[in-house]
């Protein structure tokens, strides 16, 4: 697995993320733990954890796997915060909650410090001066790193990166695979930003496991997780095909071809992938490969449309 910088920055992550989605929910402690081993023994260290993943048991999860592994060979990307309150916790980008939250997580992971620090939009408008100042507080106490944005639009990005020469902004992170474009990854290449692409299996609809039926123990048949794949089950036919076709020319599977694609797109730094059990992570892991030019152009033409 290669290592690649955040563009110009210092922060090297590996070239697949792992995501934490499931964890504490759908994926319990043992299996994370396994998980986690896997990864690291196969050369991945960026690790994406978020205080809502797992409906909230993530964060205490990963903290028992990182006593395994061992913290120094991760690299924790922390996305966005919460608002903890009784009965509901809310995604917060208000200064107050952002810290409380930080303390927090740093206070489960039993860890001083958090790689990147990914700060998200709020439920409620709240004023991107606002949510940077939380970054650069973090930034300047140490216990953040680095610093990006996650799922901010283009315009708030546009805002931040000009405020950068104060706010050392380091990388965004944005939805992108073959079937979901990102507006912000041509604008990272341009301000030398790293891009961590989440999401690049489209909630596992690019695996071709959804070709002839719902498999029951899928993700779209999931209550709670069908909304990350229900976008694209029935607009994927078309590109899903063409995945089919180059992956028994390749010998290899539908996955590791739409992985391929997403991970060598140019001006990517890591793809962040979302298993939920070690038989999907060795399997992601196991087919890594470098896709032909030919198959590569058909792909983007495809991705295009």
């Amino acid at each position: 697995m290669d290592i690649r910088h955040c563009g110009k920055h210092g922060l090297a992550v590996s070239s697949l993320g792992l995501g934490t989605l499931t964890w504490g929910r759908d994926t319990d402690e043992e299996q994370a733990c396994a998980m986690l081993t896997a990864f690291v023994d196969a050369g991945g260290s960026l690790v994406e954890i978020s205080p809502l993943h797992g409906s909230g048991r993530a964060l205490s999860v990963l903290a028992q796997a990182l006593k395994q592994v061992g913290r120094h060979r991760i690299v924790i990307a922390l996305r966005g915060a919460m608002r903890f309150s009784q009965g509901s916790n809310e995604v917060s980008a208000s200064r107050g909650d952002m810290l409380r939250c930080l303390d927090t997580t740093l206070a489960i992971l039993d860890t001083d410090y958090v790689d990147l620090w990914l700060a998200t939009p709020s439920s409620t408008p709240i004023p991107l001066e606002e949510t940077l100042l939380a970054l650069q507080w973090a930034y300047s106490s140490g216990r953040a790193h680095y610093v990006g944005l996650s799922h901010r639009d283009t315009w708030d990005c546009a805002l931040a990166w000009a405020k950068s020469e104060t706010l050392p902004l380091t990388a965004v992170e944005e939805e992108f695979s073959l079937v979901c474009s990102s507006p912000l990854l041509g604008r990272a290449q341009d301000k030398n930003f790293g891009f961590l692409a989440h999401s690049p299996l489209a909630g596992g609809v690019l695996t071709g496991k959804y070709r002839h039926a719902t498999p029951p123990d899928s993700r779209a048949a999931s209550t709670h997780l069908r909304h990350t794949v229900a976008p694209y089950l029935d607009s994927c036919d078309p590109i899903v095909e063409a995945l089919s076709q180059a992956a028994q020319g390749l010998e290899s599977s539908i996955a590791d071809i739409a992985l391929a694609w997403v991970r060598d797109t140019p001006g990517v730094t890591s793809a962040i992938i979302g298993p939920r059990n070690l038989k999907q992570l060795e399997q992601l892991l196991g087919g890594q490969l470098e896709l032909p030019s030919p198959i590569r152009g058909v792909l983007n033409e495809l991705a295009a449309e």
